[in-house]
């Protein structure tokens, strides 16, 4: 006599309660830093769980809360609701502003990705030092994108998860305009005399620019 088959869809394992999967859930975004994709939460959860059914109740339990559960491109986290940034000002405070030539680089990163090294050239007007690019590239703020289907195959830099958490985004299509990158510190009010809208009017030199930061 044959035994009965088990339903290829039916677990072999019990999943747990909803709300013990939200418990769960909860406490992997509260322990980690960075963003966790719905990929990872399967892998760390138990047989059986779902991950994406816990975050949209999750995400509907903390909505007017002090922290939120918000989506950083295809990855959730948990993060102090936007309305109370100010509270947090003195933990968030740099002591060391991006130089120009960063802040514009990453800008054009931004804002027209994936872009290469000679298009952002083009659209500031100057060169570009390698540390300007290296130095973004370590704080994880860009990567590497695709080569481009042209001649030489230039790589592309696009922006990453890093940089969009980092400034509250979902996607980069969620990126303020002029007036918020000013009002947030991000943009000079006027560009210095002499310097067209996205660029100085001389050559960055790799001795003056590959700097990072000004002190």
């Amino acid at each position: 006599m044959s035994k009965p088959q088990t339903p290829a869809n039916d677990s072999l394992f019990e999943a747990p309660p909803m709300g013990e999967q939200e418990r769960m859930v909860e406490a992997i975004l509260f322990a980690t830093a960075d963003p966790v994709s719905i990929t990872e939460l399967t892998g760390r959860m138990p047989h059986g769980c779902d991950p994406a059914e816990a975050l949209a109740n999750l995400r509907k339990r903390y909505e007017g809360r002090g922290v939120n559960i918000v989506k950083v491109g295809d990855a959730w986290a948990i993060r102090t609701a936007g309305d109370l940034g100010f509270l947090m000002q003195k933990e968030t405070v740099e002591t060391r502003k991006l130089s120009r030539a960063a802040i514009e680089t990453l800008a054009i990163v931004a804002y027209h990705q994936p872009v290469t090294r000679a298009e952002i050239e083009e659209i500031r007007g100057v060169s570009v030092s390698r540390g300007t690019i290296d130095q973004l590239i370590e704080l994880e703020w860009i990567r590497f994108g695709r080569r481009k289907m042209t001649p030489g195959r230039p790589v592309t830099f696009v922006v990453t998860s890093g940089f969009l958490d980092h400034f509250g985004l979902e996607n980069a299509r969620d990126l303020p305009g002029l007036k918020e990158l000013r009002s947030a510190g991000l943009l000079e009010s006027r560009p210095p005399p002499g310097a067209n809208a996205l660029g100085d009017a001389e050559e960055d030199d790799d001795e003056n620019q590959s700097e990072m930061f000004e002190e």
